[in-house]
């Protein structure tokens, strides 16, 4: 008799074929790809670094802050707190964001593109771009009209910790047309106190009218036509708390009524308070509604001037022009400046940077802005002068 043996076709130390094991699915001699040579299964996506993940994290969460702060400045009292928030923040860190989006490879070439969108508004929130109105020293020339200069300033408190001849003798050395000046009271803790520096004025002005609103105070070379003062209650520092916080003056300049308007609007918050309390709180809300209050006069005011207007003072915002405006006839005016944003607050007083900018410049009417800057005063204030010239037709 004859066996015949039969062999094994794989080595016989060795395990068979995968396609040979019992249960295996069949051998695809195609390599696992299709007839076009596309892979049935392509490789799963690569997961993203943590600095990825960081990186268009960092930018979702701007984005959505960037959109409630375009939202809530000026109309919810407790973002009051975040509008604080210097306004080249809004542009420095999306710049940082874009910078470094190249580090994130598997995301860059959407994510410097989306970053893009939060640089362009921050830079117009900073002071840059469109519909930020700079001086035009040629207006002057060839144009009919009577150029004026305007000497606008935050006094802080007026001569209250200063030399009196030395304050003097600075607001004097302006030799300006017109000085619209705010904060021409002293302080007593947290009471306000009335004074009364006509006389010395009158001795250091005597070419110029002198108008006072509480603590607001003009004087005018330029004829004064006529005021617009608020009645207040014949009670203790109602003048202050109740009176306007935008003083009206109307002169007269060639044949033209020009309106003046010398602004300083309420303080968000008192820097000190602990803002966990109620008091902090409290006043928030308070400061808000009385800021929206005065702003709606001065809008409503504007709107019904048939005069050509100019509102200049310290506003206690920096968001003026850019997401709180007075107007859409109202055009707001940047200084003279380099690269960097235009800042005004705080000169003295306070250990912080200068980013703020606190102190605005706006007209209506055909008024040119011949000549704007910010000057000096930081030896008796914490904010920067505002030196202007117009030419009024």
């Amino acid at each position: 008799m004859f066996v015949t043996e039969l062999r094994p076709t794989h080595p016989p130390d060795g395990p068979p074929p995968r396609g040979d094991r019992p249960g295996a699915p069949p051998t695809d001699p195609s390599g696992g790809k299709t007839a076009d040579g596309a892979a049935d299964n392509p490789p799963a996506r690569a997961r993203w670094c943590l600095g990825t993940r960081l990186l268009v994290g960092a930018g979702a969460l701007w984005t959505v802050f960037l959109s409630l702060h375009l939202l809530l400045t000026d109309r919810w009292w407790p973002w009051l707190v975040i509008e604080a928030t210097p306004p080249v923040a809004f542009l420095a860190i999306p710049l940082l964001l874009l910078a470094a989006s190249p580090l994130a490879r598997p995301v860059r070439r959407w994510l410097a593109p989306a970053l893009l969108v939060p640089v362009l508004v921050g830079a117009h929130l900073a002071g840059y771009g469109p519909g930020w109105g700079n001086p035009d020293p040629g207006a002057a020339h060839g144009a009919a009209g009577e150029e004026i200069t305007v000497f606008s300033w935050n006094a802080d408190y007026w001569d209250m910790d200063d030399d009196p001849d030395a304050f003097h003798a600075f607001l004097r050395e302006q030799d300006a047309d017109v000085y619209l000046l705010q904060e021409y009271l002293h302080w007593e803790g947290e009471d306000p106190i009335l004074i009364d520096d006509t006389e010395r004025l009158r001795e250091e002005f005597p070419d110029h009218e002198i108008v006072v609103e509480g603590e607001l105070i003009t004087l005018s070379r330029l004829p004064v036509v006529a005021v617009h003062h608020r009645s207040v209650p014949d009670r203790e520092n109602a003048w202050y708390w109740q009176g306007r916080k935008t003083q009206r003056t109307d002169v007269l300049v060639g044949d033209t009524t020009l309106s003046l308007y010398n602004s300083h609007l309420p303080v968000p918050f008192r820097v000190g308070d602990n803002p966990l309390s109620e008091r902090f709180r409290s006043f928030l809300a308070q400061q808000h509604q009385w800021r929206t209050e005065e702003l709606d006069w001065l809008r409503k005011d504007l709107a019904d001037n048939p005069h050509p207007a100019v509102v200049t003072g310290d506003f206690n915002s920096p968001w003026m022009g850019s997401l709180i405006d007075l107007g859409p006839d109202v055009r707001t005016h940047t200084p003279e400046r380099g690269p960097a944003p235009a800042t005004s607050w705080p000169t003295a007083d306070y250990p912080l940077p200068r980013l703020w900018r606190l102190d605005w410049l706006f007209t209506s009417g055909d008024i040119p802005v011949t000549g704007y800057r910010f000057g000096g005063g930081a030896e008796f204030s914490d904010h920067s002068a505002q030196e202007i010239r117009l030419l009024v037709p």
